[in-house]
């Protein structure tokens, strides 16, 4: 009997752990970004009771980057995840409604002294004032580890009225497979010779296929193209007088 109370624990406590295992969440694909819908959460979480008002993908150094804007009362905010692990990257909060006081104007090392107690122990690369929009700012500049900052104060109340930090990127060696952007230049000029080219940069279309995107412009015309990353493939081709 003792033997079969013995075997009964030991198979019950391999089925848990066996439901502890799968129930073990995959953290590395959690993290990866995949859809709009996974960087609103993110970004809601992030600044909350903010609304979103759009959501974009590009390419930084390489790296597939979401940028999502919200709006809080008066402030509106700008955030850039990696696609990749879902990163914060880039964090931007900037206040919209600035008014001009008629306070005297606090000194630059009472701004510094601002900016140094706002993000301890970065160390201040520049500062001015400046003017923007009839409101006088100082504009500080700071580095901490691998983050850059921008502080804006208000120059009279010495209200922080822009906050942005960004982590520094590491530039990724091209896209795997694809053919690279000078050789979808040499694909446009194949078509146009002796065209000059005036842009070229990879891009998602609207239907997420990669794809390089040419400008052209020869005499009086200009050509557009939208070059298939992979196949090299041209997918769409326009052109356009430089007068119209």
């Amino acid at each position: 009997m003792e033997k079969r109370k013995l075997s009964a624990k030991i198979f019950m406590m391999c089925c848990l752990a066996l439901i502890g295992i799968l129930a073990v969440p995959n953290t590395a694909y959690a993290k990866k970004i995949t859809s709009d819908r996974q960087v609103e959460k993110l970004a809601k979480k992030e600044v909350k009771g903010a609304t979103v008002v759009e959501i974009d993908r590009d390419y930084e150094k390489g790296n597939l980057v979401y940028e999502v804007k919200l709006i809080k009362g008066t402030k509106e905010y700008n955030l850039t995840y990696r696609a990749s692990d879902g990163k914060l990257i880039e964090y931007d909060r900037e206040e919209m409604r600035v008014r001009p006081s008629s306070k005297k104007m606090i000194s630059e090392s009472k701004c510094k002294k601002l900016a140094k107690k706002k993000v301890k122990g970065a160390s201040i690369i520049s500062i001015k004032l400046k003017y923007d929009d009839g409101i006088e700012e100082y504009e500080v500049k700071m580095q901490k580890d691998s983050k850059k900052y921008e502080l804006e104060y208000h120059a009279r109340t010495g209200k922080l009225i822009g906050y942005q930090w960004k982590v520094n990127l590491k530039k990724k060696s091209g896209h795997s497979g694809y053919i690279g952007v000078e050789k979808a230049k040499q694909i446009a000029l194949a078509e146009v010779p002796g065209a000059a080219v005036v842009k070229a940069e990879f891009d998602d279309d609207d239907d997420g296929v990669p794809v390089y995107e040419v400008e052209l412009v020869k005499d009086d015309m200009e050509y557009e193209f939208k070059i298939h990353a992979k196949t090299g493939k041209i997918l769409e081709r326009e052109q356009d007088s430089i007068y119209d």
